[in-house]
């Protein structure tokens, strides 16, 4: 019966999270009873609306936020803050201007792998650089990159950690299409290689259906919560210049699409197109008096 329970217990696990912010006389909930079950070795996308929440969910996840309510677990523990078995990427890069791109991979190498060698942890630093073909540019600086070199780096360094599961929160959303198509390709090769865990976030449904074993919807806020399941049934590798014509990826598109089309018809106030009377109010005569005019 133990082991039974043992194989069935989720690896990741959110189940009724909560979370606002402001004051509690005036807190407004952003989050509310969110589900999220992510089996060990999955690629889930999490898509929705920018201003949904998205962010608020990655840092939940992360423990860079404490949820207002519910439990957030991997691997049956409690996630009570931030640790190293959970590798973070953010939009922005968040790279130290005075360090070299293996300085910054390394960096972060050093705070999970202080006990090993320097000249061990130094390998392992180079392994991610050259794991994201940043091999010729070890030596540059944040300020010598490109924008996608540097989220190459962020990733790097979030691998270098070797997390038990992998958060990346819109990372490619600043990036021009040339280089955010080059960059879906190399997170895909890497998690075909190690096979991580990751949880994705975007807004991008293609993107999402591309990269994922599984697609979903988080509601628009406020308090918003997570949709239903879609499987993204097309075969790996994916070949973004084929996939257009797959029917499976027209479908998904279409499913993942009209369900966030919907749900946002649904979520919207009344309020905000009802029509309001005015007060019939004469305006203030502000013209100067008769005399200052002559």
């Amino acid at each position: 019966m133990g082991a039974a329970a043992a194989v069935a217990r989720p690896f990741f696990e959110l189940a009724g999270v909560c979370r606002g912010f402001g004051p509690r006389e005036r807190r407004s909930e952003v989050l509310h009873d969110v589900d999220l079950t992510v089996r060990e070795g999955e690629l889930v996308a999490i898509v929705g609306f920018s201003g949904s929440g998205k962010t608020t969910l990655i840092s939940l996840m992360a423990g860079l936020l404490a949820p207002d309510g519910g439990a957030i677990r991997l691997e049956g523990a409690p996630v009570t803050g931030p640790g190293p078995d959970r590798g973070v990427v953010f939009q922005t890069y968040a790279l130290l201007p005075w360090l070299t791109v293996l300085g910054n991979v390394q960096l972060a190498v050093d705070q999970v792998a202080s006990a090993l060698p320097r000249r061990e942890r130094e390998a392992r630093a180079r392994h991610y650089v050259e794991m994201v073909n940043l091999g010729s540019a070890v030596e540059k600086r944040p300020a010598e990159l490109s924008g996608g070199m540097r989220q190459r780096v962020a990733v790097a360094r979030a691998l270098a950690m070797d997390p038990r599961i992998l958060l990346l929160d819109e990372p490619l959303s600043a990036l021009d299409a040339l280089t955010r198509a080059t960059l879906q390709d190399e997170i895909e090769r890497i998690w075909e290689r190690d096979r991580k865990t990751v949880v994705l976030v975007t807004n991008d449904v293609d993107e999402a259906i591309l990269l994922a074993d599984r697609i979903v919807p988080l509601t628009p806020g406020p308090r918003a919560a997570l949709g239903p399941s879609f499987p993204v049934d097309v075969p790996r590798p994916r070949d973004r210049t084929a996939i257009n014509d797959d029917p499976a990826f027209r479908r998904i598109r279409s499913e993942v699409t009209r369900y966030l089309i919907e749900v946002g018809h649904r979520r919207r106030s009344p309020a905000a197109t009802r029509w309001r009377e005015l007060p019939d109010v004469t305006p203030a005569d502000l013209s100067p008096p008769r005399a200052t005019r002559l």
